[in-house]
This record gives C-alpha cells, sequence and structure tokens, in this order.
C-alpha cells in the first residue's frame, strides 16, 4: 500500500474491502483519505487515477488501521459535522450525533412559545459544545452557559465556540450545582447527560467504549442516575414558564416523562422520536 504508484482508487478499494472483513464501516477509508487530501468527496471522485504521494500513502494506511483497532474516525481527523458546522473533537469529549441535532431541531420550535427577550438557556453537559453554540448560532438573541464538569472538555468547547464566532459563557460545574442558591435562573435549560446502563458496556462496541470518555457515556444501573439528579435540582433554577429538554436513550422516554410530570406536574410533557422512529427527546414546557 505505501508503494508510489498506490492510486486513490487502488487505496479506496484495499481500505473498503480491509475495514468489512474487520466489521467496520467500509465509508471510513474515504472519510480518512479526503481529510489526508484536504479534499471534499467530488474533487476526490474527479481525482481517482491520481498517484497518491508516498508519505500520504502510507498515513493512509496507518489510520485505516488506527480504526480498524477501534480508533473512531472522528478522533482520527479530530473533527465531526453538527448542523452544518464542523466540531473539532477529542477524546475528551462525546463525538456528536445526528439524534442530538433533532433536539435542537424541536427546541428551535419550542422556544417560539416563550414570552420575552434575551431568553437564558444553559446546556448541562456541554462536551464539544455543540449544543449550547449551535442554539447561540441559530438564535443569537439568546444568552447561552454551558456547564461541564470536565475542565478538559470545556477546553474542547471553548475552542470550538472561538472557530465558531459563538457568544457562549462556559462554566465547570457538576449539572446544576454552581446556580443553586445563586439566584440565578434560566428560561431554557436542555441537557444530553450521560444515559446507558452499566451493564449495556458488555454489548457495545469498542469504538464507543475504549475511546469515547466513559463520564458522558454511563449513568447507573438503569441509566436515569442523571435524570432523578435533574429533578432535585431543575425546581430551584428554571424560570416559568420555561423549557426543559432532554435527550434520552431509546426506550427511556416513558421514564424519563414520568419523572418529569412528578416534578413539574402543571408542566405540558411530551416524547419526541427521532428520524429512526425511536423515542430520543422528552421535552417539560412549563406554563
Amino acid at each position: 500500500m505505501s508503494k508510489p504508484s498506490t492510486k486513490v482508487y487502488e487505496a479506496l478499494k484495499w481500505a473498503s474491502s480491509f475495514l468489512t472483513e474487520n466489521g467496520r464501516d467500509e465509508n471510513a477509508g474515504e472519510i480518512l483519505l479526503r481529510h489526508l487530501l484536504e479534499m471534499d468527496r467530488s474533487k476526490l471522485f474527479a481525482n481517482m487515477q491520481m498517484t497518491l504521494p508516498e508519505s500520504v500513502a502510507a498515513r493512509f494506511v496507518a489510520e485505516v488501521e488506527r480504526h480498524v483497532s477501534g480508533v473512531p474516525v472522528q478522533y482520527i481527523i479530530g473533527s465531526e459535522e453538527f448542523y452544518g458546522r464542523t466540531y473539532s473533537v477529542n477524546q475528551e469529549v462525546l463525538i456528536p450525533r445526528p439524534e442530538t441535532e433533532e433536539l435542537i431541531y424541536h427546541t428551535l420550535e419550542k422556544i417560539k412559545k416563550l414570552p420575552g427577550e434575551k431568553l437564558a438557556l444553559a446546556d448541562i453537559g456541554t462536551g464539544s459544545g455543540a449544543i449550547a453554540i449551535t442554539m447561540k448560532l441559530e438564535r443569537a438573541d439568546l444568552s447561552v452557559t454551558a456547564t461541564d464538569i470536565a475542565e478538559a472538555s470545556l477546553q474542547v468547547a471553548r475552542r470550538n465556540a472561538k472557530a465558531l464566532r459563538a457568544d457562549v459563557q462556559f462554566l465547570q460545574a457538576d449539572l446544576l450545582q454552581a446556580f443553586i442558591g445563586t439566584g440565578r435562573k434560566f428560561d431554557i435549560v436542555l441537557s444530553n447527560p450521560p444515559y446507558i446502563p452499566v451493564s449495556d458496556i458488555e454489548t457495545m462496541s469498542v469504538v464507543v467504549t475504549g475511546h469515547e470518555p466513559h463520564r458522558a457515556l454511563f449513568a447507573g444501573e438503569d441509566g436515569l442516575d442523571f435524570y432523578r439528579r435533574f429533578m432535585v435540582e431543575l425546581p430551584q433554577v428554571i424560570n416559568q414558564p420555561g423549557l426543559i429538554g432532554f435527550e434520552v436513550g431509546a426506550g427511556q422516554g416513558e421514564a424519563v416523562a414520568n419523572l418529569l410530570k412528578e416534578t413539574f406536574p402543571q408542566g405540558h410533557i411530551s416524547i419526541e422520536f427521532d428520524i429512526n422512529g425511536k423515542d430520543r427527546m422528552v421535552f417539560a414546557e412549563l406554563p
């Protein structure tokens, strides 16, 4: 593979076969090669007969092998697309998922019902900053604060906010603890917290469990530990009228909705389904 005569189409054909044999997505080869050549998809396909420089061919082989060993493609190339923008990612943050784009979409629709201007939004457990930054860029009138328990994650989020020119305040904090007792309140609280039951680690892909931060993935025996904590802390920081939005694991919608109903009996609680028909978002609209 590292010989100078390797053409683009030959490299892609090899990668596709090697990845498939090892149970990985065959499209990863194209993503990695586009990254190395700094080409978009159309330019890569227009250069299928191009001979790869030996150094590029060698790096390509090494990166495909890294992915086969379990390293996510996004960590190898250092970025992921989210809501039409590019976010830097590393092993200190969860890789943004398409399902979370749907949390943004539904939130943008629901906040239209909230009265007042300069609404205050908090994104709890921000990771890469994708939710907070996207909300600020989609609704410039929002005042956005984002928290994470890990300073290493916040460094990534701040870098993304700077690159995307989003005015977001970042704060190291454990859920909502930093705001309780300070008098600071929010009109909108969003979170994509850890929600995977610890027992699921046995059946999950090593691409996830071996590389993404476990603090952003797992949440007790049933995956609901953080939602329970939110029910104690949210009443102390949410304005009414207000909006609460959670991403949840598939199959957790009813359980999280019931927690919100018990905590906010006057609220309108709704479960939203993602593009695949799975219950992935739960909202509480407070009167």
